[in-house]
């Protein structure tokens, strides 16, 4: 582990510790069991990613995950409103376009496909199954970049949503009034 972290470039590094942090801002998140404070922390992991992918030099994963910001700005002031949402789909395709390096880059833009939809048209446990779609792609992006905080950071909002997602049905199936954003 010592010659791991010998190896690394301060910029590997920073972007190491850059995942961390998102890890710790995810769980908290979709640990959550209210919608709004999840959308609020997933704000503040998405700032941590941007950096981390940027100093890992992942141009179209750092970009996409700036416009994720923004994305869930706008989805929670715009939920179920298809021409924002098509709009944003719409410059999350022009971006990937301007800033494809790969083939892999294909995993953050189905990231951004999956959440956007996710955020503008789905609440509750429908938005928690396409977000956990939407983290496995990212999982695998940050598995090719190299990055282990990011992929413990994704492999952890995983578990964590599953958990989250057996919390609310269970929740919705004793109180059937019950909605994630109360």
């Amino acid at each position: 582990m010592t010659e791991f972290i010998a190896d690394m470039t301060l910029a590997e590094g920073l972007g190491q510790v850059c995942g961390l942090v998102a890890l710790g801002f995810c769980i908290a998140g979709f640990a959550n069991k209210n919608d709004d404070r999840l959308m609020v922390l997933l704000i503040s992991a998405n700032v941590a990613f941007a950096l981390m992918f940027a100093f890992f030099e992942s141009w179209t994963a750092s970009a996409l995950t700036v416009l994720v910001i923004l994305r869930i700005t706008l989805a929670r002031k715009y939920q179920g409103n298809w021409p924002i949402m098509l709009g944003m789909l719409a410059v999350n395709l022009v971006v990937a376009w301007a800033t494809w390096k790969s083939i892999t880059d294909v995993f953050p833009l189905a990231a951004a496909v999956f959440g956007t939809v996710g955020m503008f048209m789905l609440r509750g446990i429908p938005l928690r199954i396409i977000l956990g779609l939407a983290a496995l792609a990212w999982m695998l992006n940050n598995i090719v970049i190299g990055s282990l905080g990011g992929t413990l950071a994704e492999g952890m909002v995983l578990v964590t949503n599953i958990i989250t997602i057996i919390r609310l049905y269970r929740l919705q199936k004793k109180y059937p009034d019950f909605t994630p954003g109360s």
